[in-house]
């Protein structure tokens, strides 16, 4: 019998030991694993009105250089970019320099239809 209390003592201080142990390194893997995770990305700030209108001439340049808009194309784009432009002119020259709510919201959704007019102008088949 003493002997068998022996065995069974042993086992639980053995399992005790055992558990510890694999505390311990459970508390180091997480510890280098967060120590190691990156950084949450920042959310991306919607690109502002002149930071589109830039964005949208380089696309227009870059299909009159690859052949994708032809002459045609490329004026009817021009001239609704230059009418979109000329209305934000106006619209913030009334305004003190700047623009309403409600005349950002219209200015996003012309130039949100001008983007998706040069992107079917540069893959239709229709090339230079």
């Amino acid at each position: 019998m003493k002997n068998l209390t022996h065995n069974v003592l042993t086992a639980v201080f053995m399992s005790g030991a055992f558990l510890a142990a694999n505390i311990a390194t459970t508390g180091a893997f997480l510890a280098a694993t967060l120590s190691e995770a990156q950084p949450t990305p920042a959310v991306k700030k919607p690109a502002t009105i002149a930071q589109r209108k830039e964005n949208q001439q380089d696309r227009i340049a870059q299909g009159v250089k690859s052949g994708q808009l032809t002459a045609g194309e490329t004026a009817k784009l021009e001239k609704k970019e230059a009418a979109v432009n000329g209305e934000t002119r106006t619209d913030r020259a009334a305004n003190g320099g700047t623009l309403t709510a409600a005349e950002k919201k219209q200015v996003n959704r012309q130039q949100n239809r001008l983007s998706g007019q040069i992107y079917a102008d540069k893959h239709n088949a229709v090339v230079q």
